[in-house]
């Protein structure tokens, strides 16, 4: 979250975005760990023939207030990337997939920071989403 690496992933992840060719309105993923990813990109997105809004997945639906589980810039029937720090197993990228598809969204794929190389890749594969990484944890010699 350090004010460079934000604007440095925020570049690396629209340019991937943008070089997949999925056109999104908007990112965004499961509270907490893809806001920072999303937030960087939309921020990085502005200004650009391709802008893109961001928005967060809640884990369970507020219970007070408007009650609802994706707060921020989406709407039913937008187009969207679902932020991942990191994949393991794909199972934050899935919860978030299927709230923005219980909303009416469409997900065009999912952009991660790092791939950890441990099938989470394969799993959302496996459903037809389409995975972009931008490192994966052996290029960065963890394993």
């Amino acid at each position: 979250m350090s004010a460079e690496g934000m604007v440095l992933i925020g570049r690396m992840g629209w340019e991937a975005i943008r070089g997949a060719g999925w056109l999104p309105r908007a990112i965004g993923g499961l509270t907490m760990g893809a806001d920072p990813l999303a937030y960087a990109v939309a921020a990085a997105s502005w200004g650009t023939e391709l802008v893109i809004d961001a928005f967060s997945v809640r884990k369970e639906a507020k219970e007070h207030g408007t009650g609802r589980r994706i707060e921020g810039n989406f709407a039913s029937g937008m187009r969207v990337v679902i932020a991942e720090d990191v994949i393991t197993s794909g199972g934050s990228a899935r919860q978030a997939i299927d709230a923005v598809r219980a909303q009416g969204g469409e997900v065009a794929g999912v952009l991660a920071v790092v791939d950890r190389g441990q099938g989470g890749r394969a799993a959302l594969e496996s459903i037809g989403i389409e995975v972009v990484a931008l490192t994966s944890s052996t290029a960065l010699g963890l394993g």
